[in-house]
């Protein structure tokens, strides 16, 4: 695929660039909780924005129902977007309709527009190519180039990911290209041992992926809530946690797989537990239980592996030489439950592997805890894309870029 490089050694200088970036930050209140997101995106919007180019950045937010809804807007993240920059932003309250073109005719070389989410039209994400591919027209006569740079949307077939850049000459921004080169380090000639922890709440999520790294990966640490399935599938009994039981004999399969092949399954020893789950607004103290993984009590929900699990966890982690973590070991937002997602942290730090952080939550944990992004090799900034690839899967968006 051409990059952004080639695009600018091309020349830009007033041109329309479509920059489809990932703006789909956390929101509290009508206030970003994490700006991770826009500032992956930064570099690409700078460097256009440095080369004359007329840039206009869009992105989806959230799921609106293909309609214009408040809670929703992209105002937020372009407000934020023009604070980063340090320049103002050109923000238009549609997405293809008279807003965003007097917005985009506004533009001098060198400034920036957001148009408003673009899920607020139905075309975005329909199942219709007809209907998508109507959207993607529309979008493309706001602009005279395309750059795909919106990593967290590319396992998406919708008109701005898929069907936009067949429209408009198309190349990778900085953060995609970024993406895919560490991407190609998890699944091509991948440096050993290989260990790879998830976490999060649904074994479901992460099943595709569990199949397929059943065959490349050298260890799995399994936490989070998808954990307490796999403890039922080992006949334990698991009281109140959050379970799957209609995944309970794909996990016996992937079990008895991973003891077939070689790979060592390693799963919590204890856990954290409390009777009901806490109150993630106000974080008052819960009174949590650290019991063995075997003995958790009838009204117990787990919340958390418990510390000798993240010393264990550790210990699995310091002999890597690659690392992939995606999804946090327990309920993280509050203190009571993130001392398990800290340790998996701390451990990729004190690890000397190439060590990959991939996850909208697994993201927000390590900011929202406190620790150095930039001491990590690499924070993905898109979940279900990095766990779509490694399950080998073609990406719309980047198939999309490629010429």
């Amino acid at each position: 695929m051409k990059t952004i490089d080639e695009l600018i050694a091309e020349g830009v200088d007033g041109k329309r660039v479509f920059v489809r970036a990932d703006l789909n930050v956390p929101l509290s209140d009508g206030l970003i909780t994490d700006d991770g997101r826009i500032r992956a995106v930064l570099p690409t919007v700078k460097a256009l924005a440095e080369a004359g180019a007329k840039v206009i950045v869009a992105s989806h937010l959230g799921r609106p129902k293909g309609a214009p809804d408040p809670a929703f807007s992209l105002l937020q993240p372009a407000e934020r977007l023009g604070e980063l920059l340090g320049a103002p932003i050109a923000f238009a309250q549609d997405t293809v309709g008279p807003a965003a073109h007097d917005a985009v005719n506004g533009l001098e070389p060198g400034q920036v527009a957001v148009i408003e989410n673009l899920r607020f039209n139905a075309g975005e994400t329909s199942k219709d190519d007809t209907e998508r591919g109507e959207f993607a027209d529309q979008l493309a006569a706001l602009a005279d180039v395309y750059v795909g740079d919106g990593f967290g949307a590319v396992h998406r077939k919708h008109a701005s990911v898929y069907d936009l850049p067949a429209r408009l000459p198309h190349y990778a921004g900085y953060l995609i290209a970024t993406e895919v080169g560490v991407l190609k380090r998890l699944t091509e000639d991948v440096k050993r041992p290989y260990v790879v922890a998830l976490g999060g709440s649904k074994v479901s999520d992460k099943l595709a992926v569990i199949d397929a790294l059943l065959g490349k990966a050298d260890r799995l640490l399994i936490g989070g809530g998808m954990a307490f399935t796999f403890l039922k599938a080992k006949g334990y009994e698991i009281g109140a946690s959050l379970v799957q039981d209609d995944q309970l004999s794909a996990v016996k399969e992937y079990i008895e797989r991973a003891e077939k092949n070689g790979v060592e399954l390693v799963l919590p020893v204890d856990v954290v537990t409390a009777t009901q789950f806490p109150d993630l607004k106000t974080k008052a103290p819960s009174n949590p239980t650290i019991v063995a993984a075997d003995a958790i009590p009838a009204d117990g929900m787990g919340l958390d592996i418990g510390p000798e699990t993240g010393a264990l966890y550790a210990s699995k982690l310091a002999d890597a030489a690659t690392v992939f973590w995606n999804g946090p070991m327990g309920v993280f937002e509050h203190p009571d439950y993130a001392e398990g997602t800290k340790a998996v942290a701390q451990a990729l730090l004190d690890s000397p592997a190439f060590t990959v952080v991939g996850g909208g939550d697994s993201a927000a944990a390590v900011r929202t805890l406190g620790f150095d992004e930039k001491a990590f090799g690499h924070i993905s900034t898109g979940g279900g894309a990095s766990l779509e690839y490694l399950e080998g899967k073609t990406l719309p968006g980047l198939a999309a870029l490629e010429d």
